[in-house]
């Protein structure tokens, strides 16, 4: 029986690269997406010409009050595609970046940081684990900013910082179950997060390539067969660890 794996924010970037990766893998897919429909559905084609099932569904990774109705979605597609009452993998991926100053940072940017990167993906695991099989696994996504500081970050990273500490609880709250949940800390990718600035600013670009170990900045695909291995049975024993996935970034 092929795995389910839920991938929150799966119609772009490191998302849509993990849920393909995934898919390769021999693992079906749910997607989330905010607004990109379209997109999200491109993912979906994809998968399914590797040969995988995958459904995308709306979701606000912010939107708390929205999670037990997509709870609801779920459980019924899973019945509906799968004629399962639970899937294996939970994602927790979707995300966005807002840079500005610590001093000039707003109550609407931190609020909106703080919804999306860590309440989000505390009530939104809290409202999926009756749908998670036992011994599944969770993977939420940090930063290398938790380690590396990046004037300009400050909320963002901060936010992550408090996703790896849930991580470890989690960890520790779910193993009796036998769910494995890991950190995985992504350096500098070039996608269009935070605007494309990590792929679009040439000078930036530089500068982090000259201060990573292996002499360039990430792309998607440094990331997503890392995640679509974690959760393989080869890492089984793989819990409650922060692994960052940047090429030697400031070292």
């Amino acid at each position: 029986m092929s795995t389910i794996s839920l991938v929150t924010g799966g119609s772009r970037g490191l998302g849509r690269n993990m849920a393909l990766a995934i898919a390769h893998r021999g693992g079906d897919v749910v997607i989330t997406y905010q607004s990109r429909a379209d997109d999200a559905q491109a993912v979906v084609a994809e998968i399914e010409a590797i040969g995988r099932k995958a459904v995308a569904f709306q979701l606000d990774s912010g939107d708390v009050g929205g999670f037990d109705a997509f709870a609801a979605r779920l459980r019924e597609s899973l019945r509906m595609h799968w004629n399962r009452d639970r899937f294996d993998h939970l994602v927790n991926n979707a995300g966005h970046g807002d840079y500005a100053a610590f001093d000039a940072t707003t109550t609407a940017q931190f609020d909106r940081l703080v919804d999306v990167h860590f309440k989000g993906v505390f009530f939104l695991t809290q409202a999926l684990l009756p749908l998670i099989a036992d011994g599944g696994r969770i993977v939420n996504l940090s930063s290398g900013l938790t380690r590396m500081s990046l004037p300009g970050y400050a909320a963002y990273a901060a936010t992550k910082g408090a996703v790896e500490v849930l991580t470890r609880y989690l960890a520790k709250e779910l193993g009796p179950r036998g769910i494995a949940v890991n950190t995985v800390a992504p350096g500098a990718i070039e996608t269009d997060f935070g605007g494309g600035v990590v792929r679009d600013n040439a000078d930036l670009n530089a500068h982090l390539a000259s201060v990573t170990a292996l002499g360039r900045v990430g792309v998607a695909d440094d990331i997503g067969p890392m995640v679509a291995s974690l959760l393989g049975t080869d890492n089984r024993w793989v819990n409650a660890q922060r692994i960052e996935v940047s090429g030697g970034q400031g070292l």
